[in-house]
């Protein structure tokens, strides 16, 4: 029987409370910045309530109309090349680390454990460590300012493989042998029995790596220099060109906050995928 302690429970609502404040009190700032002049924004004290000039810097964030002396890149064009990336890093690292993990447990080959641990000692070189020599590769094959450029380097993912893979561990043995007396070959099997019961860690990850894509920031610096090719979270820091009479503050803010809302939905309409995948245990 579960005791009920109303002083407990009236501290653990507080520390709650006080965290989410913490947490959301930038965020506040931010939105209430975005909604302001940059000559308000820079005047001491700065506003803490939201002003009049929502829609105008939104817009003008959107289509780049601004007149800072950084970046005017429409936001709305990085937030479509953010959205691609990060898409196809999502596909591409679920699909790959799918496939790898069904041949490591399904397929008996020469060197299999040999060619699961190279995959799994990958999670000791990322991308900073190998970036030089992974720059100069997609300069050769004229990848840079592409989608190809900002996505294929960063697909492969040891961590998802790993994690498929101890989980088609768990499946029952009684399930491949039913499959293989029905006539199923192995991608049917893939196909029709491994998906499935794949779904919750699949969703899992996409939302883990769709918040890693959309936030990758040292590879696209390297690698973009067209405007047009900027993701959002690049075009923030161009927008920053010096000091506070130089840049248009409320432009950037609502940059900021636009850049938030697609991993915030994502995070908010997957979050029972996303908590199931990682707790369920019932296959």
């Amino acid at each position: 029987m579960v005791e009920r302690r109303p002083a407990l429970d009236f501290l653990a609502h507080v520390v709650l409370i006080i965290g989410v404040l913490i947490v959301a009190f930038p965020v506040y700032i931010t939105f209430v910045a975005s909604t302001h002049t940059s000559q308000e924004i820079v005047q001491t004290p700065m506003p803490m309530l939201p002003g009049a000039h929502l829609f105008e810097n939104y817009r003008d964030a959107l289509l780049g109309t601004g007149h800072g002396m950084g970046s005017n890149a429409a936001v709305g064009r990085m937030m479509f090349v953010s959205l691609v990336t990060a898409l196809l890093i999502t596909v591409g690292k679920i699909s790959i680390s799918l496939l790898s993990a069904f041949a490591i447990v399904y397929f008996r080959f020469r060197f299999r454990m040999v060619f699961f641990w190279a995959i799994f000692v990958t999670l000791m070189l990322p991308v900073e460590v190998r970036i030089a020599p992974t720059y100069k590769v997609v300069a050769d094959l004229g990848m840079l300012n592409s989608y190809a450029g900002l996505t294929v380097p960063l697909i492969a993912s040891a961590t998802a493989t790993f994690l498929f893979r101890q989980f088609f561990l768990t499946v029952p043995d009684e399930l491949v042998e039913a499959a293989r007396i029905d006539g199923a070959g192995p991608m049917r099997f893939f196909k029709d029995m491994l998906l499935p019961l794949s779904a919750t860690s699949i969703a899992a990850l996409f939302v883990i790596q769709f918040i890693y894509g959309w936030n990758q920031y040292l590879w696209p610096l390297l690698v973009t220099t067209d405007e047009s090719m900027y993701p959002v979270v690049i075009g923030i820091k161009r927008m920053i060109s010096g000091g506070d009479a130089q840049n248009e503050w409320n432009l950037v803010m609502a940059t900021a906050i636009l850049a938030m809302i697609p991993p915030a939905l994502v995070v908010m309409l997957m979050q029972k995928w996303f908590v199931k995948g990682l707790v369920d245990t019932e296959k």
